[in-house]
């Protein structure tokens, strides 16, 4: 994979767009310390990239009623390419999962998971049990309050 070449400018402005994404173009402008057009066409020319693949309002989801937040460990009963294709076109499928990684170290996936309430997400992890998508067993982490979610630090990516 090639690596877009980014400087300091391109940096602050990927870091202010991930923490603020509504921001004025001219206040992200003055922020990084560019007129507006040269500070735009960056921008364009990261969005072409792919660097920036959209922008997305945080939504307070306390203030649309009751939900439980779940991250769930899983394991696969078998390890063959076929295997992790359909536990991945399985939960692809699923919305109720909102985000869903592979992982070394013991499991095979690490889930996110949001549900009305603990029922709703029993039902949702017993109907993909049943789906036949390998799942050998899971286990499931309840969060009880967020503590931090904040998008990465930019700067200590660049290396």
């Amino acid at each position: 994979m090639q690596h877009e070449r980014l400087d300091d400018r391109d940096i602050a402005i990927l870091a202010t767009l991930s923490r603020e994404g509504r921001i004025a173009k001219t206040e992200l402008a003055a922020r990084v310390n560019l007129s507006p057009t040269p500070c735009w066409e960056r921008m364009k020319r990261l969005e072409k990239a792919g660097l920036i693949r959209g922008y997305r309002a945080e939504v307070d989801l306390d203030k649309l009623g009751p939900h439980v937040q779940v991250f769930v460990t899983v394991e696969l009963e078998s390890h063959r390419a076929e295997s992790f294709q359909l536990f991945e076109r399985t939960v692809a499928r699923m919305d109720a999962v909102t985000g869903c990684w592979a992982i070394g170290g013991g499991y095979d996936y690490l889930m996110q998971v949001f549900a009305e309430d603990i029922a709703a997400f029993q039902s949702l992890m017993d109907g993909l049990l049943e789906s036949r998508a390998g799942l050998r067993r899971y286990y499931s982490y309840i969060v009880t309050k967020p503590v931090k979610t904040d998008p990465p630090a930019l700067g200590l990516l660049r290396g």
